[in-house]
């Protein structure tokens, strides 16, 4: 017997363009008939999701990531069937509870403790079951206070930690999330990350949709790049989230060049060596060379050119400068070089400027950021692998008694 928790075969959605609902009022139809002219335009269709094809074993947690409109929640939605495939199948083997979005499956005019009950009749469980995870379930939710208050009271964060709690104590074989923890504070998506942590562990199935990359990695041991209703690449976490940041150009506009042209301005940036397109990822853990490209337009003397580097939370990892630089008119590269950057594998933000005698000539915020795909070297966990990606080494030594001090 296969061990395979999930199996997709190429399975696709397909949506019609501005399909309305079947209710029309006469309105409609005659507004319909005047904007046309008579004529019923052409039928257009979208492929939301195409020719998908994985298995997911059972115990596996398994990441998917990709841009807003990828697809990513028309998948879920397929396995949970919630939506119909138009082509394809997907065999799930298990129990299956669904996150796909805040409250749902939950009624608003039943209260919380009601929705714990219907949600637990819906998985499959008995009424002693559901009672012997109550007060678990109501204790992580954080929401006692308000447990016998209807649903549609509830904020969306309340909603979201009571519908985590039911999905994550009642025990299904599989668990398909979506980004919702994003509607949560700090501390309860690291408590949902955890829960999610020791579900894994009791060998349940997860499949998990987030766009914050550093939980996917955290939590999941492979991940698909979902692009355009496809899988683009799918293997280890590590790989594929290396990859996908590298390919991101979901990136922030360049400078504000109200204020730069009358004396200089950065156009652009680049990892001197790198490839190409890609000239803006680094691949390996040596002598980094910098170049910033900026252009002079009028006589630049004894003025200060800075250096920082960020990290995604707006943090500076380092920061340096000159004085005394002196520039003609014409196109400079400024070279900045450093002898290694040690930096776990993500996204990064690099922040150029000009002054002279503290009068902003040009400060810009790099575009695109750069992308860290180096191989990790440190903790298989985020949460304690730090900032810097240092090699080491690790041996065992064992003492002779005589040099134990006891206490």
């Amino acid at each position: 017997m296969s061990d395979a928790a999930i199996r997709v075969d190429g399975i696709g959605k397909r949506y019609r363009v501005g399909q309305r609902e079947s209710y029309r009022a006469l309105r409609d139809v005659l507004s319909n008939a005047f904007r046309s002219n008579g004529r019923r335009k052409p039928k257009d269709f979208i492929w939301a999701v195409r020719d998908v094809s994985f298995e997911v074993k059972q115990g596996e947690v398994v990441g998917l990531i990709g841009r807003n409109g990828a697809g990513k929640s028309t998948l879920l939605k397929l396995l949970a069937r919630i939506t119909r495939p138009t082509v394809g199948r997907a065999e799930l083997h298990g129990r299956i509870a669904s996150l796909l979005e805040v409250g749902t499956g939950f009624h608003p005019e039943l209260t919380g403790r009601e929705n714990i009950f219907l949600s637990g009749a819906i998985l499959g469980m008995s009424k002693a079951e559901i009672v012997r995870k109550f007060d678990e379930i109501v204790a992580f939710s954080e929401v006692e206070r308000f447990i016998d208050t209807p649903l549609k009271h509830y904020s969306s964060g309340m909603g979201m930690r009571l519908a985590f709690a039911v999905a994550a104590h009642l025990e299904p074989e599989i668990l398909l999330v979506d980004e919702v923890l994003s509607v949560g504070d700090a501390s309860f998506q690291k408590k949902c990350l955890g829960k999610m942590q020791d579900v894994s562990r009791a060998g349940r199935t997860i499949l998990f949709v987030s766009h914050q990359i550093n939980q996917i990695r955290r939590l999941c041991q492979r991940a698909f790049w979902i692009d355009a209703g496809q899988i683009r690449e799918h293997g280890s976490t590590a790989t594929v989230a290396n990859l996908y940041e590298a390919n991101s150009r979901d990136v922030q506009a360049s400078s504000d060049t109200g204020t730069n042209l009358g004396r200089a301005q950065f156009l652009r940036w680049e990892i001197e060596g790198a490839n190409g397109d890609l000239a803006n990822v680094l691949v390996r853990d040596r002598e980094v060379r910098l170049k910033f490209i900026a252009k002079v337009a009028q006589p630049l003397r004894n003025i200060h050119h800075g250096v920082a580097l960020y990290d995604q939370a707006r943090r500076v990892l380092w920061g340096n400068g000159i004085d005394g630089v002196n520039l003609e008119p014409g196109i400079h590269e400024l070279v900045c070089a450093i002898p290694s950057l040690p930096l776990q594998p993500g996204v990064y933000h690099w922040r150029v400027s000009l002054y002279d005698n503290g009068e902003r000539i040009d400060d810009w915020d790099c575009s695109p950021p750069m992308f860290v795909s180096t191989e990790p070297r440190t903790h298989r966990q985020d949460e304690f692998a730090g900032i810097l990606n240092v090699p080491s080494e690790f041996t065992i030594r064992c003492l002779p008694t005589e040099h134990v001090v006891m206490p």
